[in-house]
This record gives C-alpha cells, structure tokens and sequence, in this order.
C-alpha cells in the first residue's frame, strides 16, 4: 500500500462491523505482545503526567493493571472504539480501580484524550485493523503533548502465511487482507509529523492441537477484510474441508501439532516541536508558539 491512501485490501464495511461485534476479550496474543512491549519501557526514562491507553479491551486488560501500576501517579484516559467496549472498558478497569491496592492511584476517565493532552499513547494491536491508519496516526498525534511519545503495535505481513498459501493451493479467494510492512508505517508516522521512529519486528509461532482450535484462536484475534473473500456464509462441507487441509499442510515437527506464524510489528516515535515556515510576513498559532517555546526552555 502507499502511504498516502487507505489500505487497497481492506473493507472498511467490514471493518466498522468487527468494531461492533468482536468479542469484548483481550485475546490471549494481545496479552502477550503487551508484555514483551512493556519490557521496552525500561529503555524510555519520561515518566508521563498524564497516559493514555486506546484500545484497552482489546489491546490488554491485564496490560492496562500492569501500566496502571508502573504510572499510578499518572492521569489516565481510556479510549474505546465503541459504547460497547468502552462500557466493559469501564466495568472491568473502573471496578478493579475500587480495590484496596489501587487506592491513591489516579482514577481514569473513560473517553478520548483531549488534544495535546497526554505523554504517552500506549495502543496494542489495533493499527492493522483500521480502515485509515494515517488519520489514526494523526489523531494519536494530535493527543500528545510536544516531546510525548507513542508506543504502538500490531501485525505485519508474514501473519499466518502458511494459511494465506493454503488458500491460494486451494483456489479460494484470499485468507485475509494485506497488512503493512513495518518500513511503510515508519514512513507513515514521519508524514504524520512524528519524529524518530524505531520500528522493529519479530516472528511468534503458534501451534495447535486441532485444526478446530487453530480456526477458533483466528476467530478470536479478528476477521478477513479483504474486499474479495468469500462473499456469503461457507457450510459444514466446506468447513471440514478446510479442517482436512489444515491437518495435511501445517504440520511441523514430530508431535502432530499445526503451526501458524505471526508477525509482530513494534514501533515507537516522540511528537516533535512544530516546525514553522518563516516568511515575509508568517502567522503562528498561540498552541504552535508555546508548543515552541517550550522545546527550546532549557532542561533544568
């Protein structure tokens, strides 16, 4: 995809209905990219005022208990992508916040940041499913405060390889839509006016007892957004065809189980100071000017 367009394989239909449907969980994956994401906050010294976390029902629960501990004395939003989420949101983040081990830390406020608001925007796997990543990008960066920084991830373009050749052996339509390289979301957020980007990746490989179970963990994480899948519901025949098929081609190793590779795409990058045009005769803006000012008071 360029980066100046919407994802060319992506239905954003199809996207606006998994917003509304899917599962009011953190899938067990998103649990775990936001632990390994966490350990990267050892290397970031800016202990924020005031944080944000988008996407927390999806993104991590149990993360969301772990950031809250690491910033108890910070202020806390919530930003959900549904009234749905961010009601759950608030049933399973606000009740926890009640007990005896959270007293004294900060209470969160369910809604979207206020612009120039937050240091930190945490937002695990929820990049890959959006339908205009570079609006997303600018509403993230439009929430942080000059010097802020945003720490994301999400799926890059290996995830599930081994079903996406299995589909094309089989002659269906494709397993899912296409997701963006990890160089391409750098370029992204240099265009949103991020600063610095460090992206990296890794590749985590799951394996599975049954077909059955490797198609319920896929039904968990997400669906196929790509405009040419499957256009109506498949039956029980075609089901267990794919079951067969999933058993013959995704073996590896001597103990039976099938194997399926996701890549996972890490990024962080600062909000920097603006830059401004001078000319002749220039016009800044009284947010840009102590925006500004700002960046260059000295460090005491």
């Amino acid at each position: 995809m360029t980066t100046t367009q919407r994802p060319p394989t992506l239905d954003p239909l199809a996207v606006s209905r998994w917003q509304r449907t899917a599962p009011l969980a953190s899938p067990w994956l998103h649990e775990e990219v936001a632990r390994r994401m966490q350990d990267r906050l050892q290397w970031i010294k800016l202990q924020p005022e005031a944080w944000a976390h988008w996407g927390a029902v999806r993104g991590g629960l149990q993360a969301h208990a772990q950031l809250a501990k690491i910033y108890q004395n910070s202020a806390c939003y919530v930003a959900e992508a549904s009234m749905e989420r961010s009601q759950e949101a608030m049933k399973k983040i606000a009740s926890s916040w009640w007990s005896p081990k959270q007293w004294g830390a900060a209470r969160p406020r369910f809604e979207t940041p206020p612009p120039a608001s937050v240091d930190m925007l945490w937002a695990n796997m929820a990049l890959h499913e959006s339908a205009d990543p570079q609006a997303l990008l600018a509403q993230w960066h439009q929430a942080l405060k000059v010097n802020g920084f945003l720490m994301f991830s999400c799926l890059g373009p290996d995830t599930a390889r081994e079903l996406r050749e299995l589909y094309t052996q089989l002659g269906w339509p494709p397993a899912g839509h296409e997701l963006t390289d990890m160089h391409d979301w750098g370029d992204m957020l240099v265009q949103t006016g991020f600063a610095e980007p460090v992206m990296d990746m890794e590749r985590i490989i799951l394996t599975y007892e049954t077909p059955a179970r490797l198609l319920q963990e896929l039904a968990e994480l997400g669906r196929n957004f790509h405009p040419a899948r499957f256009p109506a519901l498949r039956g029980r025949a075609w089901k267990a065809r794919l079951e067969q098929a999933l058993a013959r081609h995704l073996v590896r190793g001597d103990d039976g189980r099938l194997s399926l590779t996701f890549e996972v795409i890490y990024g962080h990058a600062l909000k920097a100071p603006p830059k401004i045009k001078v000319s002749a005769l220039s016009a800044v803006s009284v947010e840009d000017m102590r925006s500004m000012l700002h960046g260059q008071r000295p460090h005491s």
